[in-house]
C-alpha cells in the first residue's frame, strides 16, 4: 500500500467550511494506516457535534478511491485543538481573511489577542462579537479599512 500517495491525496481534500485549507492543514486527519483490506483514516472533528463530520468522511473516501476499502475511525480523545493547525494552514487562513489563533490553546485564557487586519494589516481592530459564523471563531472589524473579519479562537 502506497501511504505516501494516499497522504498526498488527503492533502488535497478541502475543509467543507473553510475551503482555503485542507483537512490535513487543520490537523483533522490524525493518522493514516494500511490495513489488510485497504486504508484506515483516523479523523478528529473540530468539535464533537460538527455537522460536517459525515461530509468529511465521504470526501476522504472519495479522495482515496482506488486504494481499496477505506475505513474511517473517529477519534474524539484527545479533543481537536487549534494547536494542530499546520504553519501552512495558518498562512492559508490569513490569506483567506480569517486570522489564525495567536497563541497556543493553554495560553488562551491569559492572552488578550492583539489582532492585525488580514486585509490591510492595520493593528486598529475591535471585536464585534465573541462568536462568528461558528463557535470557534469571533467576529472583528478593522477600524482603518472598515472590513469585518473572523478570528479563529485558540482552544
Amino acid at each position: 500500500m502506497d501511504l505516501v500517495a494516499a497522504r498526498e491525496r488527503l492533502s488535497q481534500v478541502p475543509d467543507p467550511e473553510i475551503p482555503a485549507v485542507t483537512l490535513m492543514d487543520l490537523g483533522i486527519v490524525r493518522d493514516l494506516r494500511a490495513t489488510d483490506a485497504g486504508l484506515e483514516v483516523v479523523l478528529t472533528p473540530t468539535y464533537s457535534g460538527c455537522p460536517a463530520t459525515e461530509l468529511i468522511a465521504d470526501d476522504v473516501r472519495a479522495a482515496l478511491a482506488g486504494f481499496g476499502a477505506v475505513t474511517i475511525t473517529l477519534q474524539r480523545v484527545p479533543a481537536w485543538s487549534t494547536d494542530w493547525i499546520s504553519a501552512a494552514g495558518r498562512v492559508k487562513l490569513q490569506h483567506y481573511g480569517i486570522v489564525p489563533p495567536q497563541c497556543r490553546a493553554e495560553q488562551s485564557i491569559r492572552v488578550v489577542p492583539r489582532l492585525r487586519c488580514p486585509r490591510c494589516d492595520s493593528g486598529a481592530t475591535q471585536q464585534l462579537s465573541r462568536f462568528g459564523s461558528t463557535a470557534c471563531k469571533s467576529t472583528w472589524r478593522c477600524i482603518d479599512c472598515g472590513e469585518p473579519f473572523e478570528y479563529f479562537k485558540p482552544f
